[in-house]
């Protein structure tokens, strides 16, 4: 019966289905896999670059992860066209802020206005939805620190800790599992967890969801937002420095290597 309301975004099912959406998050779930998990001094995002060989020359620039803005880095999950034409819009509408109030745009509004142009093209005749999710990691004075989760229907959450792509399930799993969530006397969320906890744990879960026999720099993009002099500070992971992070948090990686 599928195919009778599969042929246009507009077509509800009887079930009150839009199989167009729920075909782009499938999309999503056979891409690479992206991690984000936050900290009490900021937030780690980790993803998996699917190399389709050894001869494709390496670009200088990430396939996964991208700045949006000066307080805020993405990671990407599905279709790398659908993702740059979104990560150019987002740039536009933060410098549109920035030039307008003379101050950064806060994390959940440039989110927002993401997950509405998401969300606009599951409404319209003609369009298709773009086949990625994002997870967005940023400061703001308001807030601090925040993660947020979006799909290809406009919708958007906020986490801490999350992965999206393939083998999400279980990389969930891990993460509720293992993620410290202890609340201090102030009722600051995740106040025990570290940058190092939070790496170590990044490495952990990719370790245990992707599919590789080891993890290398060739296979993964590395990124951290943290503050430097009171201001956000986003650092893209050379392939020296996931090498060494890596190194690093040996201990964790090697039970997935012997499986």
């Amino acid at each position: 019966m599928a195919r009778r309301y599969d042929s246009r975004t507009t077509i509800f099912s009887p079930e009150g289905r839009l199989y167009q959406v729920e075909y782009a998050m499938e999309a999503i779930s056979h891409a690479g896999t992206v991690i984000g998990v936050l900290s009490k001094d900021g937030i780690v995002l980790a993803a998996e670059r699917q190399a389709t060989s050894n001869l494709l020359e390496q670009s200088l620039d990430n396939e996964k992860i991208y700045e949006m803005n000066d307080n805020v880095v993405a990671g990407v999950a599905g279709h790398a066209a659908d993702a740059n034409i979104l990560i150019n819009q987002s740039r536009a509408i933060a410098q549109r802020y920035l030039l307008k109030y003379d101050s950064p745009m806060p994390v959940e509004q440039l989110v927002r206005r993401l997950c509405d142009m998401k969300q606009g093209y599951t409404q319209y005749g003609g369009l298709r939805p773009f086949g990625v999710s994002f997870l967005c990691a940023g400061w703001d004075t308001t807030f601090g620190f925040q993660l947020y989760q979006s799909d290809p229907a406009g919708n958007y959450s906020s986490w801490k800790a999350a992965c999206i792509g393939e083998n999400f399930s279980n990389a969930q799993s891990i993460l509720k599992q293992e993620y410290k969530d202890e609340e201090s006397g102030s009722g600051v969320v995740g106040e025990q967890m570290t940058m190092d906890d939070a790496l170590k744990l990044t490495c952990q879960v990719l370790s245990k969801t992707i599919d590789t026999a080891k993890l290398s720099s060739k296979k993964l993009e590395f990124a951290t937002i943290t503050l430097k002099g009171g201001k956000p500070f986003i650092h893209v992971y050379t392939s020296g420095e996931i090498d060494e992070v890596l190194k690093t948090y040996e201990s964790v990686i090697k039970p997935a290597d012997s499986q």
